[in-house]
């Protein structure tokens, strides 16, 4: 899989990290910020994420993904140092794709785990054990590998694991543990990604309902996400998907109606093309997808995007320059940047629309 020349470097301030949800900070999931970019005129806006229905115009269609996100990261020891698996994508129950993270005593940021050789073992105590059979991917310099194929050996299996000690796999300080039901989506109906698809979090109920009250429609595909924590330049890892029939239909007959079809996040974005035949044509699909954007790709169905804000150099920007240009997203990110936005699942939010 070929490395992707990244598309956007910035310096970003700890400070600008959400280490908490915006029901923490005194709003609803729906109390996030929104920067909405338009590549058509180049204009930027500083909106809040309620006003989306009157963003969007009658006939547009949002696409969501419904795939709900698991308590992925384990916590072990490696030689008795502390450590943490993070689970990324189901090989065949007892394999996984997986990632190894060091954890700093007394924090909660964790680093990759370079080190790390196969027949490395994480200990888990008397819940179990995993096993680094072989590298996942490309083998970075000095034959590191950051993902690895993990065997686990959990007497009680994984679902049992991850449902009663597993807990949701996070990044950011924080000095407070939070439940996995403040790491799913409204749209959340089949477990399977390692981390929240969070352009999607913000949604309510009631903002869902007011959207399809002003005509504008609302359907969905899954896409299980993998760990985002991708080195620079690093292609995202294949991913399983789904575009059931219904939602081919629905993207098939906006576009052809002149509408948009805005993603709900980078991964909607991966799955609707990987689904797309040809311009302005999805056909049902389902199984794994490698497709990597890059800013030359030209996107076959989607024609806006809502997003999170991204990490430097982080491989969803390539996928965002593709949709909104390089100029553009540059300029997005330098307000969003001067204006305080906030980073992360629990963030701010970015809508790119034609």
């Amino acid at each position: 899989m070929a490395v992707l020349t990244p598309v956007l470097d910035f310096h970003l301030p700890a400070e600008l990290e959400a280490t908490a949800p915006p029901e923490d900070r005194g709003g609803g999931r729906d109390g996030v910020r929104l920067l909405v970019a338009h590549t058509g005129s180049g204009q930027i806006e500083h909106r809040w994420f309620p006003e989306l229905p009157g963003l969007l115009a009658p006939g547009d269609l949002l696409v969501v993904n419904r795939s709900a996100t698991l308590n992925a990261a384990l916590d072990g020891t490696v030689d008795g140092e502390p450590a943490v698996l993070h689970l990324s994508r189901d090989l065949d129950g007892r394999r996984w794709i997986a990632e190894l993270r060091h954890v700093a005593p007394g924090r909660t940021r964790t680093t990759p785990w370079l080190d790390a050789r196969a027949g490395t073992m994480i200990d888990f105590g008397e819940r179990g054990s995993a096993v680094l059979r072989t590298p996942a991917g490309e083998v970075g310099p000095r034959d590191r590998s950051r993902l690895w194929i993990a065997e686990l050996r959990l007497p009680n299996g994984v679902p049992a694991a991850l449902a009663t000690w597993g807990r949701p796999i996070t990044y950011v300080e924080s000095a407070i543990s939070r439940p996995l039901a403040a790491y799913q989506t409204v749209f959340a109906t089949e477990p399977g990604s390692a981390e929240m698809p969070s352009a999607g979090r913000p949604f309510t109920c009631d903002l869902v309902t007011r959207l399809m009250v002003a005509g504008i429609d609302v359907v969905a595909v899954v896409l299980h996400a993998g760990v985002s924590s991708l080195e620079a330049s690093e292609p995202p890892q294949p991913e399983a998907f789904y575009v059931p029939a219904q939602t081919a239909e629905r993207v098939n007959s906006v576009l052809r109606l002149g509408g948009r079809v805005v993603a709900v996040g980078t991964t909607v974005v991966r799955a609707l093309e990987s689904a797309a035949v040809a311009p302005r044509l999805v056909l049902p699909a389902s199984g794994l997808t490698d497709l990597a954007i890059g800013p030359a790709y030209e996107a076959k169905v989607v024609t806006g995007i809502l997003t999170g804000w991204h990490e430097p150099r982080a491989s969803h920007l390539a996928i965002l320059e593709a949709i909104a240009g390089r100029e553009l997203l540059e300029r997005s990110y330098q307000v969003a940047l001067e204006a305080r936005y906030l980073w992360h699942e629990f963030g701010d939010s970015h809508l790119v629309l034609p």
